[in-house]
């Protein structure tokens, strides 16, 4: 991806892999981190917090990645923006592969709660309440933010991981384009859902999520018609 995700900027590269990140991430930083001023004494472990929360999105992409890599797909890049993080990934189109690719993202998840669990054990650290000092507040958000993003992923909302995973599965039984046909439906139903709590919630956010979300639901649903289409063209059953 020559010059990068547009309206991005490198910030390093690791393993073959180039990092970006989004201008409008900045905006976003400073808007959470205001919201949360008073969480500490001092507004520098807002922002460790608020770091700490990409640190965990930039492992979990860097999961897909390296995954994509192992099946023999290609990933040369990441994109962290506001709503999270983006691995430009290609795996070999096998339901296994892309099974694979999509389920490690996830699973970076899991194996960080170990290390966190056990050194909030360790280090005396409550997972709930209000802990004593800066530090301690961090470490239990992080192991939040942490559980947070693993749970929220594995959502059957496609495209979220826990939606690809889903027609991945359904790729073994069905094929690839009904898949992705089933899990679109799922998804929009997902969505749908998404967007009925952000409105309670009255979240802003959760409100762009859930627009973002839907746009590309339906642009999986376009792409199994246009792959149907294309099957169909051939002589194809779908």
């Amino acid at each position: 991806m020559r010059g990068g995700p547009e309206g991005s900027f490198k910030l390093f590269r690791f393993a073959g892999i180039d990092v970006y990140l989004h201008w409008l991430w900045f905006l976003l930083a400073f808007y959470q981190i205001s919201e949360r001023k008073g969480a500490y004494f001092s507004l520098v472990w807002n922002v460790a917090e608020y770091v700490a929360l990409f640190g965990i999105v930039l492992l979990h992409e860097f999961g897909h990645a390296f995954a994509t890599r192992q099946v023999g797909g290609t990933a040369d890049t990441i994109l962290l923006w506001p709503l999270g993080g983006v691995a430009y990934v290609a795996p070999p189109p096998r339901p296994g592969a892309e099974l694979w690719s999509i389920a490690a993202g996830p699973l970076v998840n899991v194996v960080l709660l170990i290390p966190l669990t056990f050194g909030a054990v360790a280090l005396g650290i409550p997972l709930s309440g209000n802990p004593a000092t800066d530090w301690q507040e961090l470490w239990r958000t992080i192991w939040w933010i942490n559980l947070g993003l693993l749970i929220f992923n594995l959502l059957p909302i496609y495209p979220l991981d826990g939606g690809q995973i889903l027609r991945s599965l359904l790729w073994f039984v069905i094929g690839p384009i009904r898949s992705l046909y089933v899990a679109s439906v799922v998804g929009f139903v997902g969505v749908a859902g998404l967007a009925m709590y952000a409105l309670y919630r009255k979240s802003i956010w959760l409100g762009i999520l859930a627009f973002f979300t839907f746009t590309s639901c339906r642009q999986g649903w376009q792409r199994a018609q246009a792959l149907a289409e294309m099957a169909r063209a051939r002589g194809l059953r779908v």
